[in-house]
């Protein structure tokens, strides 16, 4: 090992390195509680000599000033630790060279990514992104060269010669799609980077790798500009405090304070935010006690209705102690007047609509399920709901156009009726690659308000009758739709359903011994960026249920099947939808073909507005992306 270690220092210390190529590793190292005595990884590039700045604090600092510190964990991946090795010994040390890496392509566009970009753009005088893509986990599954689930790309970065001006590297892009076989016949095939038809690069220092198109859709305002305020969603890093109903998770929480102090640690499923033994701040700002000091008989606290995924609506223990990440912002913000959008507003958004409405106080993966990160955007930035999250004199831009008063629900529901559509994702979908949705508002009055309309009984169905409730409707009731329950499933334990299916050709969906007619292909098909609603609402409540597993408490199962009801509430839901989409569609199509107001028209969030520690709307052309699987759940311990 030291005969190694000296070579690798006489290396960096004498050898002249032209040209550095190879595949990198690409590995988020991370580490349990418990697990101080595990080497960390990044070597000399992470950790230096002990003292000092170190080569990749050129790539974690100056996300501080941009805003985007909270992303840095991102940075933390073997590839990158190679990619800051390379720029080193080539361009700093010589002045010149090639550095060609294929790797994690999450450096493109990821936000914790912009510094690199900003520094391989000032090291470099040209920069060739080859995009293979290969996402398996992410709204868009493509396939990959290599048998892994991360997009990958290659690069070829090139300085010239030892001066160099001020200028940015020039950045050229391309993408192979198709197969995996049909990626590699085209990569067999070239021999000078002429074969390839080139795009140039987002000209910023830290603009993401991708190209910018020629589109009308440019000249749209940022989602993240009208509605200042985004949040991550709830995040337990638990499963057993969500459930399919109230019963069973008090039976979960009684089972929890049936243990002994010293065991309940285990149970909880301890993160280094959450310990049973600690204290934790409520969201008024009080001090709970530990978990562990609880008496056998406390009730299960903030038992409550909570938007799981899309359409399905479970129950949670919406209590700061069992939460990692409860957001108290939006805790404080949440009445019975709110309302919330969730969608991909730094991920790549896949088939499907853009957004989501809910009443309830949404999960971090609500809008699709895991993998990518995921936000939520709040009508309201209270409870008392008199301070809508809406820049400063939007509405009155709007109201001077249309000469007719428009309210924050009012906009609430037009931007819903435009993201819903699935047109919407289709129109933009090359777009949509640089994330960051982008609303087209009409100048058209009548238009607005047929929108307005139409978003407002979309939000209707999907809060299950709780919001913009029509004349004459009854308060948290469904609209019956086609589908019927014809046969229902037993309530026996011991005929609880295992499993379901669904026959297309007698358009009946069967869950254990239960049947359900009038299903509609289109019904069963609906999804959202990848998320098929049906077939997730039902996973969850089978008795194998899907999703992982955190504690022993997980195994503590409904002791018997009662969500007929609640499952015809969802087809009903998906059934009224889908029959008011072709109309949502005309008025999307109508909108388009009118004319619209024009980013500029409107001001800018301030700095206050925004409400948020995660600074989406700091890039001006579009969104920026977090790679697949980069949230929260993944973070650098040392973070």
């Amino acid at each position: 090992w030291q005969r190694e270690h000296q070579r690798a220092s006489k290396i960096k210390r004498e050898a002249r390195v032209l040209v550095c190529l190879g595949n990198p590793p690409y590995d988020r190292q991370q580490l349990d509680p418990g697990d101080e005595k595990v080497k960390r990884k990044g070597g000399w590039v992470r950790f230096g000599e002990g003292v000092g700045r170190t080569l990749l604090d050129d790539f974690i600092e100056p996300l501080t000033a941009l805003g985007l510190g909270l992303h840095a964990k991102n940075l933390y991946n073997d590839y990158v630790y190679f990619w800051r090795w390379a720029l080193w010994k080539v361009v700093e040390t010589n002045k010149q060279g090639i550095v060609s890496f294929i790797s994690a392509s999450s450096y493109l566009r990821g936000p914790g990514f912009a510094a690199m970009r900003e520094y391989m753009r000032k090291a470099f005088d040209e920069i060739w992104i080859i995009d293979l893509e290969g996402d398996n986990l992410g709204a868009r599954k493509t396939e990959n060269v290599f048998q892994i689930q991360s997009p990958v790309a290659i690069a070829v970065g090139v300085r010239y010669a030892e001066s160099k001006t001020n200028l940015l590297a020039k950045a050229h892009y391309t993408k192979l799609e198709g197969t995996r076989e049909e990626k590699l016949a085209q990569l067999n095939t070239i021999e000078h980077f002429a074969h390839f038809e080139w795009r140039d690069c987002l000209p910023r220092s830290i603009d993401p790798f991708l190209p910018i198109s020629k589109s009308d859709y440019w000249n749209f305002p940022l989602l993240t500009d009208l509605f200042p305020w985004q949040e991550n969603g709830v995040q337990f890093k638990r499963s057993w405090t969500i459930g399919e109903s109230a019963n069973l998770l008090t039976k979960r929480w009684q089972t929890f304070l049936a243990a002994p102090a010293t065991q309940r640690g285990k149970l909880l499923r301890e993160t280094e935010a959450r310990k049973a033994s600690k204290s934790v701040s409520n969201f008024d700002d009080s001090i709970l006690p530990s978990l562990a000091s609880l008496k056998a008989e406390t009730p299960p606290p903030g038992l409550a209705h909570y938007a799981y995924r899309s359409f399905d609506r479970q129950w949670a223990l919406l209590d700061a102690r069992l939460a990692d990440r409860p957001r108290p912002d939006l805790q404080r913000a949440h009445s019975n007047r709110q309302l919330y959008l969730t969608s991909f507003l730094t991920n790549v958004l896949g088939e499907g609509p853009a957004a989501i409405a809910t009443a309830l106080l949404p999960d971090l993966d609500h809008f699709r399920g895991s993998f990518g990160a995921k936000h939520v955007i709040p009508l309201w930035q209270n409870a008392n709901f008199n301070v809508p999250n809406l820049t400063g004199g939007l509405l009155e831009t709007l109201q001077s156009a249309y000469g007719s008063p428009v309210n924050a629900e009012d906009f609430f529901a037009y931007a819903y009726a435009v993201l819903f559509t699935p047109n919407y994702v289709k129109q933009f979908w090359d777009e949509l690659s640089i994330p960051g949705p982008r609303l087209p508002i009409t100048k058209d009055a009548a238009l607005f308000n047929a929108g307005v309309a139409l978003g407002k009984k979309l939000i209707w169905l999907h809060t299950y009758g709780e919001r913009f409730i029509p004349q004459g409707q009854q308060t948290g009731r469904v609209p019956q739709g086609l589908a019927r329950c014809i046969v229902g499933t037993p309530a026996a334990p011991e005929k609880y359903p295992e499993s379901y299916r669904y026959d297309e050709s007698t358009q009946q969906l069967h869950v254990g011994e239960g049947i359900f007619n009038n299903v509609r292909p289109a019904i069963w098909q609906f999804s959202v960026s990848g998320l098929q609603v049906v077939k997730s609402w039902l996973g969850y409540r089978m008795k194998e249920r899907a999703g992982k597993k955190s504690s022993e408490l997980d195994k503590i199962r409904p002791a018997a099947w009662v969500f007929d009801n609640e499952l015809l509430d969802l087809l009903w839901v998906l059934d009224n939808t889908i029959d008011l989409l072709p109309e949502v569609n005309r008025c999307f199509e109508q909108v388009l073909q009118s004319k619209l107001f024009h980013a500029d028209d409107f001001p800018k969030p301030t700095q206050q507005e925004h409400h948020s520690k995660t600074a989406l709307s700091l890039f001006d052309y579009a969104g920026i992306e977090m790679e697949s699987g980069e949230d929260e759940r993944d973070e650098d311990d040392e973070l």
